[in-house]
């Protein structure tokens, strides 16, 4: 008796044949839907109905990468330097690949750096953090003696007070990379800084704390004991792993919502006093120079800011008309965000983005803004607004209070323009 053919299976070439139809009815259906040209357009696409070498050889076992890598498709994702922004690699910084980013959490391996002595080797073992001046018990710590504390993981951004330094006077770096990348968003791991601070025991008068970190450099800060013992950490680890060296292994300083030189690194002494220390990062440095020639020190908050992060110069528009997501970044040294707009005309007009994931207090938020781009020019602004109603302003508006003569604290409104065909630049509105 002959099979029944109704009954058998099909064969490879029905089933590709079935398949090749398939896709090219839903191509057609995408194509529509989202204005893109797919293969449906000119027949079968082969990357879809043909076998491919990935589908039939075997890949790495789980033995070949004890620690994981990102696709070498991704090789492009990286920090970079700008090589004439400072004199010296071991005192310069990179920046992270913003434009390349999605979500909220920077991937440790892209935290941008920056290094005032190079990134100090420490072996754990040897690493001790002291506690002295005006408390009660001079304390010295091993890392085994801070594992025994009780911690907290917290989500917080670390933004460089020169981040954006080079636009004060104009346009300068073409990248969101280099003129916003002095910023990372992670979850750190650590010690609330107000627990060791009562193992030691605060005598009468004492207002104010000196970190100071075991680099090359003998990195200091003054930071008010108000401040210390709010929110402060001590951390060791971040996004669930150890410090990277880069980012001070085995211990840091971590002061939410402040500006980045505060944060020391390879954290090894905290002095308690009654007074700040007046040292060279908050004196000759890390202050903001006005237009009548004074400075402001002490300024510490990292202001409500925002940056579109895609389309920008290193992430033009490359498909064409039709439907288009805008994304970006947006954060306050104060709080959460309450509110980002998105602008597609300069600031003339504003649509309200989508705020989406965590919004957590001194954190970045990732924002969202979808639209049927018609191909004409763009120029595209974000202007984010904090719970406490602080409004991020235009570069004008912020030269108008400080000069240009400061290259700390720039969180104006930043503008990209889009061209017809897609490239993307930084310019400036006047």
């Amino acid at each position: 008796m002959s099979e029944d053919p109704r009954n058998s299976p099909p064969s490879r070439q029905d089933r590709r044949r079935f398949l090749t139809g398939g896709i090219a009815a839903a191509g057609g259906l995408a194509a529509t839907a989202l204005g893109a040209r797919t293969a449906s357009a000119t027949g079968p696409d082969p990357l879809i109905t043909e076998i491919q070498e990935w589908n039939q050889v075997l890949g790495a076992g789980v033995d070949e990468t004890p620690y994981g890598v990102p696709s070498e498709y991704e090789s492009d994702v990286v920090r970079r330097t700008v090589s004439w922004l400072t004199a010296d690699p071991v005192s310069s910084i990179n920046f992270t690949p913003l434009h390349e980013l999605d979500g909220i959490i920077t991937p440790n391996g892209l935290c941008f750096e920056r290094h005032h002595g190079g990134t100090a080797q420490i072996d754990p073992a040897d690493h001790r953090l002291m506690i002295h001046g005006m408390v009660e018990t001079p304390l010295v710590f091993t890392m085994a003696d801070l594992m025994r504390f009780p911690r907290e993981s917290r989500v917080y951004f670390l933004e460089c007070a020169a981040n954006s330094g080079m636009e004060w006077r104009g346009a300068q770096l073409n990248g969101c990379q280099f003129t916003h990348g002095m910023i990372h968003n992670v979850m750190y791991t650590g010690i609330p800084l107000k627990l060791l601070l009562q193992e030691a025991g605060l005598r009468d008068g004492a207002a104010w704390l000196l970190g100071e970190g075991a680099d090359a450099s003998g990195m200091t800060r003054s930071i008010p004991l108000d401040k210390a013992l709010d929110d402060c950490l001590v951390a060791f680890k971040m996004n669930g792993e150890a410090l990277r060296p880069e980012q001070g292994y085995p211990l840091r300083l971590v002061v939410p919502g402040w500006e980045g030189n505060m944060w020391i690194k390879w954290l090894r002494r905290i002095e308690v006093g009654d007074q700040p220390w007046h040292h060279r990062e908050e004196t000759s440095k890390y202050t903001d120079l006005l237009t009548n020639g004074k400075a402001r020190r002490f300024t510490w908050d990292m202001d409500v800011k925002s940056v579109i992060t895609n389309p920008s110069p290193q992430a033009p528009l490359v498909h064409g008309r039709g439907q288009t997501v805008i994304t970006g970044l947006a954060w306050s040294g104060l709080g959460t965000i309450r509110r980002v707009d998105v602008s597609l005309d300069g600031g003339r007009n504003w649509q309200t983005a989508r705020i989406d994931g965590p919004s957590l207090p001194k954190s970045v938020h990732r924002f969202y803004y979808d639209f049927d781009w018609d191909g004409s020019e763009l120029m595209l602004q974000s202007r984010a607004m904090d719970e406490f109603g602080h409004v991020q302003p235009t570069k004008n508006a912020l030269r108008a209070v400080r000069g240009e003569n400061s290259i700390y604290h720039n969180n104006g409104i930043q503008t990209w323009l889009v061209r017809a065909n897609g490239e993307t630049e930084n310019v400036e509105i006047s």
